[in-house]
C-alpha cells in the first residue's frame, strides 16, 4: 500500500477546491496535479511552496509527517 507522503488531496477537500482549479492556477496539466492529489508523484519542493501559498495555507499542512520516517 502507498503511503500518503502528501495530504494535498484532503487539504483541497477542505476547502472545497479541485485538482483541476489546481491545475489551472499553477498552469499544470490536470493529470499531473491528479498525480499528485493520489500521491502516484510528488510535486517539487518549489511546487509544493506555490501550492501552500495559493491555499493560503503553512506548508507543513500538506504534508503527511507520521508517513515520512
Amino acid at each position: 500500500m502507498t503511503k500518503a507522503v502528501n495530504r494535498l488531496k484532503v487539504v483541497l477537500v477542505e476547502q472545497k477546491k479541485t485538482g483541476k482549479w489546481l491545475a489551472a492556477q499553477l498552469g499544470k496539466d490536470p493529470s499531473t496535479v491528479s498525480k499528485w492529489c493520489s500521491n502516484t508523484t510528488q510535486p517539487p519542493l518549489d511546487m509544493l511552496v506555490n501550492i501552500a501559498k495559493l491555499l493560503e495555507v503553512d506548508i507543513k499542512e500538506l504534508i503527511n509527517e507520521k508517513d515520512l520516517n
